[in-house]
C-alpha cells in the first residue's frame, strides 16, 4: 500500500486540515512528524468543527491509530487539555487510537516564557513567534538538556534531567532579567502530568515499522509550510524543525523509503502569519479582498494573515526541494469575481531577474515580483466537485499554475467542506 506525506508548500495556513481529514478516512495510520502545538488544523465534519494543535488528525475518525512522533515538540499540558476538548465533542481518545513517542522532547512552561521574553526584549527584528516554547524546546534537544516523554517514568532520571536543564536556563534567564526558576514547583508538576501522559507512550519506531510490514496506510501529516523550514525557509523568520517531507521519515523512526508520494498543499494565493519577506504581499484593496473573502486569520493566533498574488517562484522550489509528486490546490473559490488575476513568474533583483528565491535575507527583501494576468471569471467555484463544474477560465487558471510550478494538481479544493474535493490523482494509489 501507498505512504503518503501531506506538507504545506507555502507558508503554512494552506489548508492542511481538510485535506488530511479527506486523506485519513482511507488511511490506517496517521502520524504527525514535526512542529508543536504552535500549528492548527482546523477540521469540518459533518457540520461539526473540530480546532486541533498537538493532535494528529486522525483522532477524529474511529479505528484510526494516529501518532505523535519523535520530531514533534510536546507540551503535555495542552495535549492534556486538547485530548478533555476533544472528548466534550463527542470522541474517544485512548492509548489504543493515540500513541506518543518515549524520545518526544517535552515542551516545559519555561520554554514559553523564554519565548515570549526573547520575543518582547528584541529590537532588532522579532522572527513573529507563537510563544508558545516551541523554539527553545528545539534549542534543548539539540543541545541535549531537553526532558522526554520516558523521562517522566524514572523519577532519578527525571530529576537528573531537570537539573541538568536548569544549569542552562537559570543563566539565560538572569541574562534576559527573569528570575530562576522553581525547581520543586516543576518537578511536582511533571511528576502531576506523568500519569496522564505515560499511558500514551510507546515505541513509535517499532510501531510504524510493524505497520508498514504488514501493508498499513500510513500518512504523514506535517506542520506549518515548507517556506517556514528551519534550512530552506525565509530564515530567520522561520519556525525551529525541519517542514519539507524529508524529515517525515526521521520524524517517526522509519527509513526514507517508506514514503510513496508527496502531496503539497498549495493555496490558489499567498498568505502569510508574522513577520518576514512576502514578494507578492498586497495592501490595496485586492490584498483585502482576499483576507476578507478567504477569512484569513490564524487558528492558533488569531492574527490576521498577510494576503498576496499566487507566487509560482516559491511554489516551484518548495515542490523541488520536498520532491512533492502532485499538489493540492485549496480556496479556488475566494478568486471568484476577480476580473484579472496576477500570478508571480519571476523576481527582479536589482535589474537581475532569479526564477527562484536567494538565500540572502537581504536579498529576499529587495525582490519585487514579475506577474503575468490571467483572466478572472464571474461564475462561483464554490462547492465545485468536478472539472465540469468549473469555469473555463478557472481551469486555465489552474493548469498555468500547474505549468509554472511543474507539478500536477493532484486535488482541487474549492470550499472547507471534505466532499467539495476533485480528486484527480489518488496520492494511495499503488
Amino acid at each position: 500500500m501507498a505512504n503518503v506525506v501531506v506538507v504545506g508548500a507555502q507558508w503554512g495556513d494552506e489548508g492542511k486540515g481538510k485535506i488530511v481529514d479527506w486523506l485519513s478516512e482511507r488511511a490506517d495510520v496517521i502520524a504527525r512528524f514535526q512542529g508543536g502545538h504552535n500549528a492548527g488544523h482546523t477540521l469540518v465534519i459533518g457540520g461539526k468543527v473540530f480546532k486541533l494543535n498537538a493532535l494528529p488528525s486522525g483522532v477524529v475518525r474511529g479505528g484510526k491509530l494516529s501518532v505523535i512522533g519523535n520530531g514533534v515538540v510536546l507540551d503535555p499540558w495542552h495535549l492534556v487539555k486538547e485530548i478533555a476538548a476533544i472528548r466534550a465533542q463527542g470522541v474517544e481518545i485512548s492509548p489504543e487510537v493515540l500513541m506518543i513517542a518515549e524520545n518526544t522532547p517535552l515542551i516545559l512552561p519555561f520554554h514559553g516564557e523564554l519565548d515570549r521574553a526573547r520575543e518582547s526584549q528584541n529590537s532588532v527584528a522579532k522572527i513573529g513567534t507563537t510563544g508558545r516554547g516551541i523554539g527553545p524546546a528545539y534549542e534543548d534537544k539539540v543541545g541535549r538538556r531537553v526532558i522526554r516523554v520516558a523521562d517522566l517514568a524514572d523519577d532519578a532520571t527525571l530529576e537528573l534531567r531537570v537539573d541538568r536543564a536548569l544549569v542552562h536556563h537559570n543563566a539565560l534567564r538572569a541574562g534576559l532579567g527573569l528570575g530562576p526558576i522553581d525547581r520543586e514547583a516543576l518537578l511536582a508538576d511533571l511528576r502531576a502530568i506523568a500519569p496522564e501522559i505515560l499511558p500514551y507512550a510507546a515505541p513509535v519506531w517499532k510501531v510504524m515499522n510493524e505497520a508498514r510490514k504488514s501493508g498499513k496506510r500510513i500518512l504523514f501529516e506535517g506542520a506549518q509550510g515548507s517556506l517556514l523550514d528551519i534550512d530552506f525557509g525565509t530564515y530567520p523568520f522561520v519556525t525551529s524543525s525541519n517542514v519539507i517531507a524529508g524529515q517525515a521519515a526521521t520524524g517517526v523512526g522509519l527509513g526514507p523509503n517508506a514514503i510513496d508520494f508527496v502531496l503539497g498543499i498549495v493555496k490558489a494565493y499567498t498568505t502569510r502569519v508574522g513577520e518576514g519577506p512576502f514578494p507578492t504581499e498586497l495592501f490595496d484593496a485586492d490584498g483585502q479582498r482576499l483576507g476578507e473573502r478567504g477569512r484569513e486569520f490564524g487558528t492558533v493566533t488569531g492574527r490576521k494573515r498577510r494576503c498576496g498574488w499566487f507566487d509560482a517562484v516559491l511554489v516551484r522550489q518548495t515542490c523541488a526541494i520536498s520532491g512533492i509528486n502532485g499538489i493540492a490546490l485549496t480556496k479556488l473559490d475566494v478568486l471568484d469575481g476577480f476580473e484579472v488575476i496576477r500570478i508571480c513568474t519571476g523576481y527582479d533583483l536589482d535589474g537581475t531577474v532569479l526564477d527562484y528565491l536567494p538565500t540572502a535575507a537581504d536579498q529576499q527583501a529587495r525582490c519585487t515580483p514579475i506577474y503575468e494576468e490571467i483572466e478572472g471569471w464571474a461564475e462561483s467555484t464554490e462547492g465545485a466537485r468536478s472539472w465540469a463544474d468549473l469555469p473555463g477560465a478557472a481551469i486555465k487558471y489552474v493548469r498555468r499554475i500547474e505549468e509554472l510550478i511543474g507539478c500536477p494538481v493532484a486535488m482541487l479544493s474549492t470550499s472547507p467542506e471534505r466532499d467539495d474535493t476533485i480528486l484527480v490523482t489518488d496520492p494511495f494509489a499503488d
